[in-house]
């Protein structure tokens, strides 16, 4: 049997009610800089940003910038991160994501996708964090709640690739929307509609925060 997928309205009108729940939606994650919130998303990779919060502080003291990223020790950097899953990984894609960022862009930032995808750790989801939360770029991050969530709701394929749902989601959201309510349903999924949740997804969209 091939599944129904909703239309653009129908999509919108879920989406629009999943907004009313948490109209003023934001990110989580605590950050002081864009070079911290490159960071901080790095981390984020299959934890919680609770856990990736809990750590920031002493982080973000101990590399302030770039330039002290990319020359301390790594050995000091996993000790920073240590209680994060994967931190040996995590730590290595920082520290090289710092070289990169003194070599090659002059310790900033970049505003491109692309240019941040090439970054180690830096996938689709993360430099979408970045260019929405850090430059204020219309960006839509799919991470496992906001796809979780466009698939119970049939508005995207089950099959459906975080690619693949951040293209339908910007095809039916005005950019202006897009940032405010990936949020929303980042919110949504973790709080009012977890992965635990069972019967009709619709029950949920009345819910009260």
């Amino acid at each position: 049997m091939v599944e129904k997928l909703l239309s653009d309205d129908e999509a919108r009108a879920v989406l629009k009610r999943i907004l009313a729940l948490y109209p003023d939606a934001k990110g989580e994650l605590q950050w002081d800089s864009k070079f911290h919130l490159l960071c901080a998303v790095v981390m984020s990779a299959q934890t919680t940003d609770k856990m990736v919060n809990r750590v920031m502080p002493s982080f973000s003291r101990k590399f302030p910038t770039p330039e002290s990223l990319a020359t301390a020790p790594i050995e000091e950097i996993e000790h920073e991160i240590k209680t994060i899953g994967l931190y040996r990984s995590k730590a290595k894609h920082l520290k090289a994501t710092a070289e990169i960022l003194v070599d090659q862009y002059h310790s900033k930032i970049p505003r491109d996708k692309k240019k941040l995808m090439t970054l180690p750790g830096v996938g689709e989801k993360t430099a979408n964090v970045v260019l929405a939360e850090g430059y204020g770029i219309p960006a839509i991050a799919v991470d496992t709640h906001v796809s979780r969530i466009s698939k119970k709701f049939h508005i995207v394929d089950q099959k459906a690739t975080p690619h693949e749902v951040e293209k339908r989601l910007e095809a039916i959201l005005p950019k202006k929307e897009w940032i405010k309510t990936h949020h929303a349903m980042i919110l949504f999924g973790r709080y009012t509609m977890p992965a635990r949740a069972k019967g009709d997804p619709y029950s949920y969209l009345d819910m009260q925060n």
